[in-house]
């Protein structure tokens, strides 16, 4: 996870991801080097235009709640949230019995 750090590090502040470079970045941070893992990353990232990824990635995750309304409106799925409030239900009523052993 470091080496992706590394390089979104590098990204943001306008450098060059390479191999040199991020290494440069992980031994500041006191992390010890894998050669392999470096160029991994750094061919896997070649051609990916990181801002525009992670722009990308921000609009997918707004739009990512408009799909539970739709499911919420099927049959189907009330049943499974009155089933889901019955059990939580109990498990506060559980919960509750075994605080009150403590506090006695």
């Amino acid at each position: 996870m470091e080496y992706v750090y590394a390089a979104l590090l590098l990204a943001k502040a306008g450098k060059e991801i390479t191999e040199e470079n991020v290494k440069k970045v992980l031994e500041a941070a006191g992390v010890s080097v894998d050669d392999a893992r470096v160029k991994a990353t750094v061919a896997a990232l070649e051609g990916v235009n990181i801002e525009e990824v992670i722009k990308e990635a921000s609009s997918m995750a707004v739009a990512a709640p408009a799909v539970a309304p739709a499911e919420a409106a099927s049959p189907a799925g009330e049943e499974k949230k009155e089933e889901k409030k019955e059990e939580e239900k109990k498990d506060d009523t559980t919960a509750a019995a075994g605080l009150g052993a403590l506090f006695g």
